[in-house]
């Protein structure tokens, strides 16, 4: 169920950037992977290196995926720390792990939510038993990184309760930091010159997927308005991908990745990056504290 679900373009070119602004709202999450990345002034590079590194583990041989595991297991290793300054409920001191169980489900739950609302938002609804399946195909996701099986939601239903009730809880918190990279990552993609005119349908359809919670931590407007246009521009998606060829409406994502990457690194030479991230992120003087403000 889960390659079933991830080959389909809409999904793999969506739901990774969904998920990180998501994910973004656990401070734990967040500041330890921040801390210990050697790619903050180009976050879509990082990106796409993730989103290939998985569709390896999808759709690739064992062989490919044993590489790629070790290589992330390596990475997590280094993953370890204490938080420097309070972050919401988390004090600072706080210790944070990449091989922390619950750091682990959390991003899990980030990338199956993401995936299982793209896929049926913008091609079809699956039945009881496959959103199961699904599920059961993320917790062996996560047990190849090592996130204890044992200890994350069993079925589907248990999922979406411990997820509706994470998202809920007083836990979920932006840094300052979190806020610019989780809504840029969502809505300021560096997307080649071909694609921009699909741009505000790709913002559509990020803001409007998010879950109410979601938007107002981020302080994102979501008016009548712009729920038509978003209702429109699904209806519209859905409709283009029924007629589609299979071979061009599924697959790996990997010339659409790079693209994204080449873009990216053209505008950084150019003196245009996207986000403009400083070292240290922050807003500086007189500029808004939160860009999640700005209309999408």
């Amino acid at each position: 169920m889960l390659r079933r679900v991830h080959e389909e373009h809409l999904v793999g070119l969506l739901y990774g950037q969904r998920a990180l602004c998501i994910g973004a709202l656990a401070p734990l999450n967040y500041v330890g992977t921040s801390e210990h990345s050697y790619a903050k002034l180009t976050p879509f590079r990082r990106l796409v290196h993730t989103g290939k590194a998985f569709e390896l583990i999808f759709f690739g041989s064992r062989e490919q995926a044993d590489r790629v595991l070790a290589y992330v297991n390596r990475l997590h290793e280094q993953v370890n720390g204490t938080l420097a300054e309070d972050a919401g409920p988390f004090p600072a001191g706080t210790p944070y792990s990449a091989f922390d169980p619950q750091l682990m489900l959390w991003t899990v739950a980030v990338m199956a939510d993401s995936a299982q609302c793209f896929y049926e938002l913008l091609v079809r609804e699956l039945s009881p038993g496959e959103r199961d399946g699904l599920w059961e195909d993320y917790l062996r996701f996560g047990e190849l990184f090592g996130m204890p099986g044992e200890r994350a939601p069993g079925s589907w239903e248990e999922f979406r309760a411990y997820y509706r009730d994470r998202l809920a809880s007083d836990e979920m918190f932006l840094t300052d930091e979190a806020r610019y990279v989780g809504h840029a990552t969502a809505f300021e993609i560096p997307m080649p010159a071909l694609q921009q005119p699909g741009k505000r349908v790709h913002d559509l359809l990020m803001l409007g997927s998010l879950p109410r919670r979601v938007r107002e931590l981020y302080g994102l407007e979501y008016t009548r308005r712009q729920q038509l246009a978003f209702g429109a521009a699904v209806r519209a998606v859905r409709a283009a991908r029924t007629l589609t060829p299979a071979p061009l409406a599924r697959g790996w994502n990997t010339r659409s990745f790079d693209g994204v990457a080449r873009t990216e690194r053209w505008r950084i030479e150019h003196g245009k990056p996207t986000p403009q991230l400083r070292d240290d992120t922050a807003p500086a003087a007189g500029e808004p504290a939160s860009p999640a403000r700005q209309t999408v």
